[in-house]
């Protein structure tokens, strides 16, 4: 049975913590965003974890 490969463009953007959870970056923080609001931006900058269900499914890839 051959090994199964890690899916590279989801490893570079999640972290695991030491919890078990799984940090990723918000959508809408890469680009344009001086038009934005700053709440918006400062609201990006933290972040977010990723839910139970997607979890589950992120084991599969990494």
């Amino acid at each position: 049975m051959p090994k199964i490969k890690t899916h590279k463009g989801t490893a570079k953007v999640t972290k695991k913590l030491g919890n078990g959870t799984y940090k990723i970056g918000k959508p809408g923080s890469r680009h344009n965003t001086g038009k934005k609001s700053a709440s918006f931006n400062r609201g990006c900058r933290k972040g977010s974890s990723l839910s139970k269900a997607d979890k589950n499914r992120l084991k599969n890839v990494i």
